[in-house]
This record gives structure tokens, C-alpha cells and sequence, in this order.
């Protein structure tokens, strides 16, 4: 039986608002609501377990932790549509790589492949600072398939941006996620020119990136990423230079090594994004390659962690962006800004909820001509809110969490439900262990960057 405390009207389901760990500093607790973090003496970590297990007085609890539901700070009410401060733009439906694992069909989302025009990606930024609140900091994202495959619209939509937004009154930054293969010395000055995050797919050695990202033209794609890098060290870097690394289970047990050679190829962040649908299943994690991700996500935190601990950089990008949203107590009910104050064009202009379901009808949001479509954006937010949401609704993960990535969940449900809790419960023991004996990092530490609109903001 769950314990609970019922008082006054106040029904508490403490094993999903109250989460006990231990660190090398002690007993503590993180209070789910709001994701709190305090420190216990040894008499409240007493009564907790006592509470936890069925026994001793909930109700203290409640006063202690201030669990009164009156007084929630996320109480299942949807979020009605925000201003928009994000879209990306989708300028190359079309991809000059083969990897067997993308949700996109080599960018083409199903259909024929073709390209954003000028006209419709100014349409877009037009849009964006329509949408967006007065003086706001809009964030614009080129993607694809390969965007750059389409280098005209991206040069051009970025200058226009800037021009744009400044005549608007907002400030503007931009990001790509590039597969890193066509890289000319002009893109690598644009993009130290204006505040880009570059994102670029790198999936381990030669012999490991290789054999998951082909050229559809034959050849090695790692080489001609290396190409681009060496531009990178030529001609200026961007604001902040991350790679993504798409792990399947062939990659698993390699984590270790991908991550020290991300790192050794001087980007500024290495992060990882498992494949969870995928058009090849071989390709995507199964429920028994779960515990080995998670076993495997760990002991590069626990190097990352030793690391920081010494004093030392140590970009693990999953990592640190746990420990940033630990630190700031965040608590949010969705995993990500899909169909919130942010939304996806596709190459005609449809606005959709996020990138991954650009031409899906059944996330369709409206058109950068006419604008969002707010009745289909409210609904999505209504319909899944992590607190309406089974069995999310259970899970003392859910405001770390969110929920899962919206594409996700839809295509193949919430397999690593266990991975997430398990990576997060580490994290938490991370970050106060950190905090104990490093506070400076939590000022002085890995500055906050763009997060690039490729990449999932839950923790997994």
C-alpha cells in the first residue's frame, strides 16, 4: 500500500512527492514538486523511511515539506500557449546521408525531397517575431535533412534575421544541427560572425561513425566531418560547438570511448540521445539495452563527476545539463517546449509542434502566413501534461522528466522509463555531492549555453 497523509482535505502520495538518496555528504531528500533538494538529520531521515514504508506519522511530513496540494507549484492546470521564442526552420528537406536510423527518411519526412525558398523562410522570421513577446530574445534553428545543402537560405535567413529582429526591438540567436559534411570556409564565418550554436552528429572513431552515417555517395563521412572541424580551427568557432551522438545498441558499451574522443576533438559539449523509434528496429534500444545504457551513462558521469571534482572541464553534455536544471530547480510538467513557445516550419511553411514531426498532420499548428493555429497548440499542451498522463502521473521523475519526448512516446511509448529514474537518481547524488565540494563550479563552472533544437531538454 502507498503511504499517504490525509488531512484537512490534503491527500499525498509520498513515494511520488518525496524521493530519498544518499551522497558521500549525508542523507537527503528531493520534494517533487518544485524539485527541492534539502539536506536531513538523522531524526527526518528517520521518520521518512518510517513514512515511506508504511509506518510512523505522514502527516509531519506534509508540514515539514509543505506538501499541502493548496499550495502546489505545478497543479496540473495545462499551460495555455505562450509566446513564441523558438522555431526552426526545416530549409532542407533532403539529406546527402543514408543512416539507418533516421526518423526523418534522409530528410525527406516521407515525402519528395525539396527545399525552403527565401521567401518562405523570411515569411518564417516574420512569424517568430510576431508571435514573440516585446523585447524578447528569439532563438532561430536551421535544420533537415542537411540544412546546408540548401547554404543559400541559411546565409540569407540568418542576415535577414538580424536585420529583422533588431528593427523589432528583439535580440536574436540562431542554431543548426549539421551532419558536418559540407562545410565551406563561408559557413564557418557566418557562423563565428553571429551568436550560432552549431550542432554536428558524430557517433564515435571512424571505423563506429562510419558504419552508422553513410554517404549516400560512398566515401567516409568522418573524414570529411574532420574536414569541417579543421575549418572550425582556421577560420573562427562559433559561440558554442556541441556534437550529438545518436547511440544504438552496437554503441553502447563504447560510451566511455565516444565521449573522450568528442572531447578530444575540442567541442565544447559532448551529449548523447538514444534511438528509441527508428525506421530498422535493430536500431532501436530494446527494453534488456536499458540497464546497459543506463550502467553505461553512469560511469561516464562518475568520470565527468571526478573530473569537476579535480577542478577540471569535463563537457559531458547530459551531465552538466542535469546538474544546471538541479541547480536551478527546475520543475516543468512537458519535456520540452513542442507546441509551447516553440514550432517547427516545414519546407513550404506548414508550422508543426516540433522538428521531428514536421508533414504530420496529426501535429500540425498552422502556417507561417497565417499564423499558429492556438486552438490545435492549447490542446496538445492540455493532452499531455505530465500530470494527465499515465503512468507518468505516479512517477516521482515527472517534473525532471516531463513526460518524455513527445515523438517518442507517440511512435513507440515509454520503454526507459526505469533508465530515466535510474540516471536522474545518480544525477541527484552527483550534484550535491559537487555542490558539497566544489561550490564554486555551480558560479564559476560550464556557462549556460543555447541548447541546440536537435536535442532533447529531458534528461535522458
Amino acid at each position: 500500500m502507498n503511504p499517504r497523509t490525509e488531512e484537512e482535505g490534503i491527500n499525498v502520495n509520498l513515494r511520488t512527492e518525496l524521493r530519498p538518496f544518499s551522497s558521500s555528504a549525508g542523507e537527503h531528500v528531493l520534494v517533487v514538486d518544485g524539485s527541492r533538494i534539502y539536506d536531513l538529520d538523522e531524526t527526518t531521515a528517520a521518520a521518512l523511511t518510517r513514512a515511506l514504508d508504511g509506518q510512523g506519522d505522514a502527516t509531519e511530513l506534509n508540514r515539514i515539506f509543505a506538501l499541502d496540494s493548496t499550495k502546489r507549484r505545478i497543479d496540473g492546470t495545462p499551460l495555455a500557449p505562450p509566446p513564441l521564442h523558438a522555431i526552426s526552420l526545416t530549409v532542407a528537406q533532403s539529406c546527402n546521408m543514408g543512416c539507418g536510423y533516421c526518423y526523418a527518411d534522409e530528410g525527406r519526412f516521407g515525402g519528395a525531397r525539396r527545399m525552403m525558398c527565401e521567401e518562405t523562410a523570411r515569411a518564417t522570421v516574420d512569424r517568430l517575431l510576431a508571435e514573440a513577446a516585446p523585447g524578447a530574445t528569439v532563438v532561430v534553428g536551421f535544420m533537415g535533412g542537411e540544412p546546408l545543402l540548401n547554404r543559400r537560405v541559411v546565409h540569407a535567413t540568418a542576415r535577414y534575421a538580424v536585420q529583422a529582429a533588431a528593427a523589432s526591438g528583439h535580440a536574436v540567436r540562431f542554431t543548426i544541427t549539421t551532419n558536418g559534411t559540407v562545410l565551406k570556409e563561408e559557413d564557418v564565418k557566418l557562423f563565428s560572425e553571429l551568436p550560432f550554436t552549431v550542432a554536428v552528429s558524430l557517433d564515435g572513431d571512424r571505423a563506429m561513425h562510419d558504419a552508422t552515417r553513410p554517404l549516400l555517395g560512398g566515401g567516409s563521412s568522418y573524414d570529411r566531418l574532420i574536414a569541417g572541424m579543421r575549418l572550425f580551427e582556421r577560420h573562427g568557432r562559433p559561440q558554442h560547438l556541441a556534437a550529438r551522438v545518436t547511440v544504438t545498441p552496437p554503441l553502447i558499451d563504447k560510451l566511455g570511448d565516444v565521449l573522450e574522443h568528442g572531447i578530444g576533438l575540442g567541442f565544447d559539449e559532448v551529449g548523447f540521445a538514444a534511438v528509441l523509434s527508428s525506421p530498422d528496429p535493430r536500431l532501436a534500444l530494446g527494453g534488456e539495452d536499458f540497464p546497459r545504457l543506463l550502467n553505461a551513462m553512469v560511469n561516464c558521469g562518475e568520470t565527468a563527476l571526478a573530473e569537476l571534482k579535480a577542478g577540471r572541464s569535463y563537457p559531458f553534455g547530459n551531465f552538466e545539463t542535469a546538474l544546471g536544471e538541479l541547480h536551478r530547480g527546475s520543475h516543468r510538467p512537458y519535456p520540452c517546449g513542442a507546441a509551447a513557445g516553440y514550432l517547427s516550419a516545414s519546407s513550404d511553411g506548414g508550422l508543426f509542434a516540433c522538428h521531428r514531426f514536421v508533414d504530420d498532420p496529426k501535429f500540425a499548428m498552422g502556417d507561417v502566413r497565417t499564423g499558429p493555429d492556438h486552438g490545435a497548440r492549447a490542446l496538445m499542451l492540455a493532452e499531455r501534461h505530465v500530470d494527465r498522463m499515465d503512468p507518468c502521473r505516479q512517477c516521482w521523475a515527472r517534473y525532471l522528466c516531463g513526460g518524455g519526448c513527445h515523438h517518442e512516446v507517440v511512435s513507440r511509448g515509454r520503454p526507459g522509463c526505469d533508465y530515466i529514474r535510474g540516471w536522474l537518481q545518480f544525477c541527484l547524488r552527483a550534484y550535491v555531492e559537487l555542490l558539497d565540494s566544489r561550490p564554486e563550479y555551480f558560479v564559476n563552472g560550464r556557462p549556460e549555453q543555447l541548447t541546440p533544437l536537435s536535442t532533447a531538454t529531458t534528461f535522458d
